[in-house]
């Protein structure tokens, strides 16, 4: 952990791991301690009486006769293999590590720098602490050894080779899942459906009803465009759509377009006016309803809000019926982890490297995601697959995760502009789209709110506040446990699935009041949201025709273009070309 100060900014820079100036932050601090003899010599000693003690740990346990003394380590799952306790000297190993590591935590804690700073430093150095654990060491993890020894070596070699592959095909990163069992429309993406509208930058999918009767005000689901749209349709079983589709909504789902270069300005308004209104208005003329309920996840949830005031301020919110926001910030003051990597400096690095593209590649964003929990996405998987030679599993959320987008350059500077470093939302006329200023205060659309409990990427008190900034009084908060993905991904039958509800909240109550009084009930919220969607749905009538259309999922969510399609034309009005006579 002796690292000097010059070789970090370095270190991070090879990684790709330096967005938010993270090197720099961590030398500030640093210096800081450096100018304050006094509180460095403390720091200095708790880190000697720490080292001290774990010597005389492993002193104890050499003279134990191969009774092991019990040790705070191996509770971290890094260190749970069996090897680590039978064995003194890696223990050892392991109890200095973390005796390091909380010693350079400490320092960050303890820096009279800037909350800011000090944020960026604390996640630098949580990085390079978790890159120097003993665990992601071969010859120090017995885990590794042992399953070198029982292969004859043979685990080394397809260490090597996964390794190698990763390089060539992964942009140097282990790989996360084995995708190799999944196929769109077969195992993933696989709820009935067929594509009935199509521009230059959405999908529509209209699923095909599996009730002899669905409720009469249609619901259209609005997914992040960061990802592709089938996390809210993940695979038969675990997908929110065929839950919808079964329950007797007659459902309908946008699927964005992979951006390229060409659509570099696409801005905002134009991914609401040519995605969520667009879909709203074909909706409406398959069904013709009037009205129809909207269900939104993360981003897609925050666009969704922008879309109800944009409706509001023209007269037409009765187009909405209501508005279900899972996992999704509207209050960006708080916005967790993330804010780290939003602040004027790392967001003008990001507009230079996008500008010379034309977009946001999926690979960095998916790079900034996996740092963020480091031990989880990144350092457990060089473990499998690079010292094990191990291969990844195969798991429906992580073929997902993998299967990531483009950002177009214009809107998502204008997106952390906007959101994060403003956080205009929030504020009445601060930020206007398609020229309508957006305000949270005058949507009075019945909501039904989403948080999820270790979400660090919509942290639950942050998407709590959305029912507060609104003025409508039918809102419902409901908390999952679980994170940002498996928050949603949250079938019934999961013996640790819980949320919690609370009837009738004030609306002034804090988040922390609100969790207090709530109930808590075990299994998945999806079953809370049925009844309360039912009720927001209107009454069971015959499904409507759908128009032809190819089969879901549709040429966008494989990364393919495609013509402009609209069946709906000809009922528009829109008059056929005359045949030419002939000669």
């Amino acid at each position: 952990m002796n690292i000097p100060p010059e070789e970090l900014q370095y270190g991070f820079d090879v990684a790709g791991l330096d967005p938010a100036s993270l090197g720099e932050a961590v030398q500030a601090v640093i210096k800081d301690a450096m100018s304050d003899p006094m509180s460095m010599t403390m720091w200095m000693s708790q880190i000697g009486i720490a080292q001290q003690t774990a010597g005389l740990n492993l002193l104890r346990r050499l003279n134990a006769n191969g009774e092991t003394e019990a040790s705070t380590a191996t509770k971290d799952k890094r260190f749970a293999d069996p090897g680590w306790k039978r064995n003194p000297f890696f223990l050892g190993f392991a109890e200095m590590y973390l005796e390091q590591a909380r010693a350079a935590m400490a320092l960050i804690e303890s820096s009279r720098l800037p909350e800011a700073t000090r944020r960026k430093a604390k996640f630098g150095m949580q990085l390079m602490c978790d890159a120097f654990a003993p665990s992601n060491v071969p010859w120090l993890n017995p885990a590794v050894l042992r399953e070198a020894m029982d292969t004859g070596g043979l685990s080394l070699v397809r260490g090597m080779q996964n390794f190698a592959d990763d390089v060539r095909d992964n942009g140097g990163m282990p790989r996360q899942v084995d995708a190799t069992p999944f196929k769109l429309g077969v195992n993933l993406a696989a709820t009935p459906g067929r594509v009935v509208f199509r521009n230059k930058l959405i999908e529509l999918i209209a699923y095909e009803p599996q009730t002899a009767q669905v409720h009469e005000i249609p619901l259209l689901c609005s997914p992040p465009w960061i990802n592709k749209y089938y996390v809210m349709d993940l695979a038969p079983g675990r997908s929110f759509i065929e839950w919808a589709v079964l329950h007797g909504h007659q459902t309908f789902a946008i699927s964005y377009r992979n951006p390229d270069a060409s659509m570099a300005s696409l801005r905002i308004e134009d991914y609401m006016k040519d995605g969520v209104l667009a879909a709203l208005g074909v909706v409406e003329r398959i069904t013709g309803r009037r009205r129809t309920n909207l269900a939104a996840l993360c981003l897609g949830g925050t666009l969704a809000t922008m879309v109800l005031s944009y409706l509001s301020a023209r007269g037409e919110a009765d187009r909405i019926a209501s508005a279900t926001l899972t996992n999704t910030l509207v209050d960006f003051s708080d916005p967790g982890e993330l804010g780290i990597f939003t602040d004027e400096e790392s967001i003008a690095r990001l507009e230079t490297q996008m500008h010379e593209h034309g977009f946001l590649d999926s690979a960095e964003m998916a790079g900034t995601f996996n740092w963020m929990r480091a031990n989880d996405l990144v350092w457990s998987y060089v473990v499998n697959n690079w010292f094990q030679g191990k291969n990844p599993p195969a798991f429906d959320i992580l073929a997902w995760n993998a299967d990531s987008t483009r950002m177009p350059a214009e809107m998502h500077s204008q997106y952390l502009r906007t959101c994060y470093l403003r956080n205009a939302i929030v504020k009445p006329g601060a930020f206007s789209v398609a020229g309508v200023p957006i305000d949270l205060g005058k949507i009075e659309t019945p909501l039904y709110v989403v948080g999820a409990e270790t979400d660090h990427i919509a942290p639950w008190r942050s998407t709590y506040r959305t029912i507060q900034l609104v003025g409508s009084d039918d809102v419902r908060f409901t908390l999952t446990n679980f994170g940002h993905i498996a928050g949603i991904v949250n079938p019934p039958g999961g013996s640790k699935s819980e949320h919690w509800t609370l009837d009738r909240p004030r609306k002034e109550a804090t988040a922390d009041e609100w969790r207090a009084a709530a109930e808590r009930h075990a299994g998945t919220w999806w079953e809370d949201w049925a009844i309360w969607a039912d009720a927001h749905a209107g009454a069971l009538v015959t499904p409507a025709n759908l128009p032809p259309g190819e089969p879901a999922p549709g040429h966008y969510v494989r990364n393919e273009t495609a013509p402009p399609y609209n069946p709906l034309k000809r009922k528009a009005g829109v008059r056929k070309p005359r045949a030419k006579k002939r000669a």
